[in-house]
């Protein structure tokens, strides 16, 4: 059996080719939520590189893995569990369990995904900064 590192949260993936760690952070900064008043976008997930594995986690477990508290919802997992899914059908990564992120889902209608070219446009927050 092989040893849970990340501690049961976020979602296992291998990376097409090892250079696509930064394609996939860079896409990751792109999608969230958005405000609804002005071009800012909230990252809702990062890929975090822990002893040469890889997994998609949400900002909220991160928190988890800091040993913070953190409120966790349904639709929080739906988020991140409809992120990993457009980077698997985008070809980006490959999940090591598909069933850890079927369900739940979220409405691609409930996230943001801002296109690379207009990403000038917008300012790109994270929740959560890696390293600090």
């Amino acid at each position: 059996m092989t040893e849970d590192i990340f501690e049961g949260l976020g979602v296992e993936v291998n990376l097409k080719h090892e250079q696509d760690f930064l394609k996939v952070k860079e896409t990751l900064t792109r999608i969230g939520v958005s405000s609804k008043t002005e071009k800012k976008l909230y990252q809702s997930c990062h890929i975090l590189h822990k002893r040469g594995r890889y997994a998609i986690m949400h900002f909220k477990e991160m928190f988890v893995l800091d040993g913070l508290e953190s409120d966790m919802s349904v639709d929080d997992l739906g988020r991140r569990n409809t992120i990993v899914k457009l980077l698997v059908e985008w070809g980006l990564v490959d999940a090591v369990d598909p069933a850890k992120y079927a369900d739940p889902q979220l409405s691609l209608a409930r996230l943001k995904i801002i296109p690379h070219k207009e990403k000038k446009e917008w300012t790109l927050i994270p929740k959560y900064h890696i390293g600090k």
